[in-house]
């Protein structure tokens, strides 16, 4: 009897789906895309309404062929790649790939890789959602006209090996308008005058007595951050508070709650893990795949700990709350659930409602419980996945707030004028309950002040006239682009990891002080080009319109080749002129220095690492040296085209052990083609 063929992407998905499945199924994977653009050509054909040419790349052919021979002996083939637009496009790819049609397929969509979430999609099968297969398809075109169109101009007016990207531009350009910023930054002096205040309590200790106020009023009307600018505006208060009388004004007493915070979508992951665990965005990605497709949990198997991680939506099942509720009532008591159960509204431009929110796929399946299992990464993401989605279940955190108003009356008024009158005030805060906190804690700071009553005499110990300078506004984090990013609405969640990872490959921003993206003079020379002469193209409105279209095209409301038409047509007349129009850009700077291998003068060039020293004999004398802080010495170029994509250079590389020579591709990693030989000596050698 002929078996059902389940295909998945990854083989680890397809273990862990496999132990849900009985004899009748075989599980197998794709390994990823199956079909794509090629690499050695646009593959859009432009003049025939931007149809697409799609090629089996050569890694996946023998997948194609086996997947082929097995669909061609299933009774039927069953579909089971991630439920978002590229899980989508996926199983169309492998539809036509196959050779199959609508009869010999179906296709199932889960949020959560378990036995129950499995067997419910084979329950409910549908069609291929062709209107999401459009939206990534538009997509991907338009990243192919952008890039395959745009780089080679880059090459031409600055240097070989250059990129531009539709997203991946816009991003840049929030790097460098932030530094920008920085560097136009001019820091503002203000001043605050603090009173260290003290009652006599006996039983007291010293520091139960005192607490620190900040000077609010003065006449009664609030002072503004920068109201005192300069040291002399504060010395002049500090003098007229000397000694004053002081007493207690007002004080106010009142509960203040604090909820928890979303369950993660994708954007909100990667900002988190990023600030608590220093993970890359990248990294983050990774590890949620690992823990969404399943880790083996000894002998219970592999076993999928999270849900899909590619989400913009809060929502979440009322099964997952049921569970994480009365995972609660056992564990900690009905002090900690609540009476109903909490939603989320989802405020993401284009979020996918129908989708769920990053959880844990059985609340019970705590992280201690699972940690022997795990390595050290996928424990930590885990652990902070399962805290903040039970914490989204539990009660809000208490806090009693106090606020303390502190009058400096002068002890005459026998001066004329009338002395001016000085409200300070001080705040503190207890937690009374710590709810949704004794799950998911969050950094805070109790400040307990000493019991107070109006009218109340105070001891002044001293006044602490403080100094400060407006800050610069910070660089971007991986984190806070990310957050960037989807504010404007720029990219979805599948694209943010690969866009941080994409600007810091091309060398247009690198990391700073570890945290911190800062552009390169190659992100700031890119950068400035693009914004002058196509402006569209790095416009965070533009960009973010062309994301609503997508989500137009997935939703079934509009058709994709007419939003590629509009973009292109002016895009295309544009770089035309901007060929003629825009003058190459020389970054060569002469020196005194010469060339120890010929002799020549050698200038100071501009290249993907950087700045660095070659000889002005090229391309005769190829001799370079790093410059600066440019540690890495650039590869040499041999001037010769990358056989495989055409786009890279050869350049000459060297092992990281051993320093042995070979020859690579210059779009590395982008293009994976290597040469243990020289590549000028086949060129050389005559042919028969």
């Amino acid at each position: 009897m002929a078996k059902n063929l389940v295909i998945v992407e990854s083989p680890s998905k397809g273990r862990t789906i496999s132990r849900f499945l009985g004899s009748d199924f075989v599980v197998d994977s794709s390994y990823g895309h199956i079909r794509d653009l090629p690499r050695s050509k646009l593959g859009v054909d432009i003049e025939n309404n931007f149809t697409p040419q799609y090629v089996i790349p050569l890694k996946a052919r023998p997948v194609v062929k086996k997947l082929k021979a097995e669909a061609a002996k299933a009774a039927k083939t069953i579909l089971a790649t991630d439920e978002d637009r590229e899980g989508e496009s996926i199983a169309w790819h492998l539809k036509e790939a196959l050779g199959l049609d609508d009869s010999q397929i179906e296709r199932i969509a889960f949020h959560e890789i378990t036995e129950r979430a499995i067997k419910d999609a084979l329950k409910h099968p549908h069609a291929i959602d062709v209107k999401l297969v459009d939206a990534q398809q538009a997509r991907r075109i338009l990243d192919r006209l952008v890039g395959y169109k745009l780089s080679p101009f880059l090459w031409s007016k600055i240097y070989r090996g250059l990129s531009a990207g539709r997203v991946q531009s816009v991003a840049v350009r929030l790097t460098v308008e932030r530094e920008r910023e920085i560097q136009q930054f001019k820091p503002q002096e203000y001043w605050s005058i603090e009173a260290l205040l003290s009652k006599d309590e006996r039983g007291k200790t010293k520091d139960e007595n005192e607490f620190t106020a900040t000077l609010a009023k003065i006449d009664g009307e609030a002072l503004d951050k920068f109201a005192i600018k300069n040291k002399d505006e504060a010395e002049e208060i500090s003098d007229a508070l000397e000694g004053r009388a002081w007493r207690v004004a007002q004080v106010e007493k009142k509960a203040v709650s604090r909820n928890p915070a979303p369950p993660f979508t994708t954007s909100t992951l990667q900002q988190e893990a990023f600030r608590r665990l220093g993970f890359s965005a990248k990294q983050t990605m990774m590890v949620a795949q690992q823990l969404y497709e399943g880790v083996a949990l000894g002998s219970e198997g592999s076993v999928g700990l999270i849900s899909y991680m590619r989400t913009d939506s809060f929502n979440l099942s009322a099964d997952a709350v049921r569970e994480a509720t009365a995972f609660l009532k056992k564990t900690l008591g009905n002090a900690y659930i609540l009476p109903q159960p909490r939603g989320f509204a989802t405020k993401t431009k284009g979020a996918q409602e129908a989708h769920e929110a990053i959880r844990p796929t059985d609340p019970w399946r705590t992280p201690e419980s699972v940690e022997p299992f795990l390595d050290r990464r996928q424990f930590r993401l885990y652990d902070l996945i399962w805290r903040r989605f039970i914490a989204t279940q539990m009660p809000q955190a208490i806090f009693d707030a106090t606020t303390v108003d502190v009058i400096a009356d002068p002890k005459s008024y026998t001066l004329n004028p009338k002395p001016s009158s000085y409200t300070f005030r001080a705040t503190g805060q207890v937690m009374r309950f710590d709810g949704f906190l004794k799950i998911y804690p969050i950094k805070f700071s109790e400040m307990t002040l000493p019991d107070l009553v109006p009218q109340e005499e105070l001891a002044l110990r001293r006044i602490m006239p403080l100094q400060h300078f407006t800050q610069p506004p910070p660089r971007f984090s991986e984190a806070t682009l990310v957050k960037t990013l989807e504010k404007y609405g720029i990219g979805r969640p599948s694209t943010y990891a690969p866009i941080i990872s994409t600007i810091q490959d091309r060398k247009y921003v690198e990391r700073h002080e570890r945290r911190f993206l800062k552009p390169t003079e190659t992100g700031f020379l890119v950068n400035d080009l693009l914004v002058e002469h196509f402006p569209e193209v790095v416009d965070v409105q533009f960009t973010a319109k062309m994301e609503e279209e997508l989500d137009d095209i997935a939703a079934g409301k509009i058709e994709w080749q007419p939003v590629i038409k509009e973009f292109y047509e002016p895009f295309a007349k544009n770089l035309e002129a901007k060929y003629a129009e825009v003058k190459k850009h020389h970054t060569d700077e002469m020196t005194e220095e010469v060339c120890p291998q010929c002799g020549k003068p050698l200038v100071i060039k501009f290249g993907r690492f950087g700045k660095f020293m070659a000889c002005s004999g090229f391309p005769e004398c190829k001799y370079t040296k790093p410059l600066g802080e440019n540690k890495k010495e650039p590869p040499q170029s041999l001037g010769m085209a990358c056989p495989k994509c055409a786009e890279g250079e050869i350049v000459v590389r060297r092992t990281r052990n051993k320093g042995k020579v070979f020859y690579g591709c210059s779009r590395y990693p982008n293009c994976d083609w290597a040469s243990w030989d020289d590549p000028r000596q086949a060129a050389a050698t005559p042919s028969a």
